[in-house]
């Protein structure tokens, strides 16, 4: 179709969809904030603590028993799910996101709790859960509880 059309056309067209691709980079890029927000950097740190933490704690040596080893991976990758929902509910602006993450904390409890029970294990002790804004860092499972007084805290 292109080689019907007259050589200069096919040329503009061309140039056209270039000038719009770059149009519509450029109003992305619009609406990412020049500054960061001020809590970023923390908010950054903390979330690079916490994969960190579940990045360690995720490379367990074999045991033989593959199921044991499941367990062993998966319940510090469930924890960091909780850390990094903990920060969200920390540094967090969005509502929805915010239930998001209290949503995660619940059912990553629940999750690493029957993985312990397929195995054997004991659950944790129950305990408060980290997640309101200004507390510590979630440390692990074994330090946390949901509080049914209607909210979650340290």
């Amino acid at each position: 179709m292109l080689q019907s059309l007259r050589p200069d056309l096919g040329m503009a067209i061309f140039s056209a969809s270039i000038l719009l691709g770059i149009a519509a980079s450029l109003a992305h890029d619009a609406h990412v904030p020049s500054q960061p927000p001020a809590n970023e950097a923390a908010f950054l740190k903390e979330n690079d603590a916490a994969m960190d933490k579940m990045m360690s704690a995720m490379q367990v040596k074999p045991t033989g028993d593959i199921d044991r080893d499941f367990v062993a991976m998966m319940a510090p990758h469930h924890q960091g799910a909780i850390d990094m929902a903990v920060i969200e509910l920390r540094y967090g602006k969005n509502e929805k996101l915010r239930r998001i993450a209290q949503e995660i904390i619940v059912e990553q409890m629940q999750e690493i709790d029957a993985m312990k029970l397929a195995i054997g294990d004991k659950v944790t002790a129950s305990m408060p859960a980290p997640t309101q804004p200004g507390t510590a860092p979630a440390t692990d499972h074994m330090d946390m509880q949901m509080d049914m007084s209607g909210g979650m805290k340290k």
